[in-house]
């Protein structure tokens, strides 16, 4: 199907721009669909229609706009299965794991709204120094632009749409240009919800149109899902315009086993943290970090669990691994393998294409072991399913290694004493750590540290991040 038109002001409108973007199916490479390429004319108009939007919708209670958070979960959770299938077919996420978006996304939406009474009423300060006292207004920034990946289609919009919309902000979202469908979906979603037209704008397009939506004057927050490469050019982008930005960006995360784990939990728990959605996923942890007195039987243990799930058609709900999101991923993944065996590490399940398939962009779901926290697949995000397996002397080493990266998204701590587990948590440089187990909470901040990005999102810190404040002071 050919899309000619993008959603703005309320309305799929006609792009002029000509260009078009093509969306093939990664499991079968038959094209899906195109949609328009937008250029800085469509940004332009979607920018513009969001900044009219804005005084209403921020002079619009809280409430008022948790209502409308309400109905548009509502109207996600009518389109379910047609959203489902939007993300398997242009994502080739397994239905096993898309199936739960929706559902995601309706909660999502539902948990923001309960933060309504954190903007219904203004803080009355004293002043300590002198006489009369400070009324400090929470404010919404005004309009953001949302520039999202292509792993999550609809999760990664909805956490940032959610907390911008609650906040009194209007919006151009940006989806990546291999995932375009279920956002635009999701548009219908907005107009069904009656969200006032232009408080919700959508252009689709590659990195000229997110560049021309980064830099365009009448933007006032960005917030960006992606590469840290492309993270350091948006966040260079914003500071030269004073503009705040929100980056959750790359990472190539831990989980450390300690003497203590009980095998039968990691085994259960290790595909959802460190392989989720064919390990297209940020928080993934990829680094397997086991005591050397035990290396061998958790190498084991890794290539019996990776070895025993099906790798397959994403419309079949027996699949856990499906195909990569695209040919050039699927190159860059089987580019790493490559690395990993020139490097010396060795494949004890995996290691190459993945066989059995005439079509698909699929690769074989790997462990590594012998791997050196050096290692190029040990430092780099690799964004497939690729677990290296990595020694340790003791606690001291385990933690050294696990800092011993550029990133700090994400870490698994496995331990039958949970007061030890914790022990170990603390004492890593990550924005979030799981105790044997991997899963974010939604009413808790959730951020990176170091290159894996700025500032937070989920929670009343999330909510933050789309407002700004007026102080305004009395004498008496």
């Amino acid at each position: 199907m050919r899309h000619d038109d993008l959603f703005i002001a309320g309305q799929w409108v006609k792009a002029h721009s000509s260009k078009h973007h093509d969306v093939i199916n990664p499991a079968t490479e038959e094209l899906v669909a195109s949609v328009p390429d937008a250029d800085s004319h469509d940004v332009d108009t979607a920018v513009a229609s969001a900044r009219s939007a804005f005084p209403a919708w921020r002079d619009l209670g809280a409430d008022e706009r948790a209502h409308a958070l309400g109905r548009l979960a509502d109207e996600i959770a009518l389109r379910a299965d047609e959203m489902t299938r939007l993300i398997t077919t242009e994502n080739g996420t397994p239905v096993a794991e898309s199936s739960g978006a929706p559902k995601h996304a309706a909660a999502h939406l539902r948990l923001t709204a309960e933060l309504a009474p954190l903007l219904s009423t203004a803080d009355d300060r004293p002043n300590p120094m002198a006489p009369g006292h400070s009324l400090v207004k929470r404010v919404p920034v005004g309009v953001a632009a949302l520039i999202t990946p292509w792993n999550f289609p609809l999760s990664l919009i909805i956490i940032k749409l959610a907390p911008a919309l609650l906040a009194g902000c209007t919006l151009v979202i940006k989806p990546a240009p291999e995932t375009p469908l279920a956002t635009r979906l999701l548009m219908d979603c907005v107009s069904a919800a009656g969200i006032p037209d232009g408080v919700v704008n959508l252009v689709t397009g590659g990195v000229e149109t997110g560049q021309a939506l980064v830099e365009h004057d009448d933007v006032d927050k960005v917030s960006f899902t992606g590469s840290t490469a492309a993270g350091r050019h948006i966040g260079a982008a914003c500071g030269q315009r004073l503009r705040p930005v929100t980056l959750e960006l790359g990472g190539k995360s831990p989980a450390i086993v300690l003497d203590d784990a009980d095998p039968s939990v990691i085994q259960q728990n290790l595909l959802k943290v460190a392989m989720r959605n064919t390990g297209q996923t940020c928080k993934a942890c990829t680094r397997l970090l086991v005591p050397a007195n035990h290396y061998d039987e958790y190498v084991d243990l890794a290539a019996d669990v990776v070895a025993s799930v099906k790798v397959g058609d994403p419309f079949d709900a027996d699949t856990f691994f499906g195909p990569l999101v695209s040919a050039r991923q699927r190159e860059r993944v089987l580019g790493y393998y490559e690395i990993a065996a020139a490097e010396g590490a060795k494949a004890v399940v995996g290691g190459g294409a993945a066989t059995g398939f005439t079509k698909g962009y699929y690769v074989e779901p790997t462990v590594f072991r012998d791997v050196d926290n050096g290692m190029r697949i040990a430092q780099e995000e690799i964004f497939g399913p690729a677990l290296a397996v990595i020694a340790y002397r003791d606690i001291d080493d385990a933690v050294a290694i696990a800092n011993d990266s550029p990133y700090g998204l994400a870490a698994t701590v496995f331990s039958r004493d949970l007061d030890r587990a914790a022990g170990v948590a603390n004492r890593l440089a990550t924005g979030n750590v799981g105790i044997n187990h991997y899963g974010s909470n939604a009413a808790a901040p959730f951020g990176g540290h170091k290159d894996s990005g700025l500032g937070t999102e989920f929670g009343a810190e999330g909510l933050e991040a789309y407002l700004t404040y007026t102080s305004i002071h009395y004498q008496a």
